[in-house]
């Protein structure tokens, strides 16, 4: 599984919109949606904020674990 998948799996599981994480994020649910789509490459901080909103480790988020 790729990591934008496991992405948006993530953040549909919490239950939360794209708009939200964006705002956690401190970006535009615009430039949120293409991260998630997988259409722009998101920075090394955005993957740590999304590594403790989720709880999760980020060797699981990209994908290279299957270990949350």
């Amino acid at each position: 599984m790729d990591y934008v998948r496991i992405m948006r799996d993530l953040r549909e599981d919490a239950d939360y919109t794209q708009d939200y994480v964006a705002h956690i994020l401190g970006t535009s649910q615009t430039m949120y949606a293409r991260y998630e789509r997988g259409a722009n490459e998101m920075p090394i901080r955005h993957l740590i904020s999304l590594c403790r909103l989720y709880n999760v480790s980020a060797d699981y988020l990209l994908g290279l674990s299957s270990k949350k």
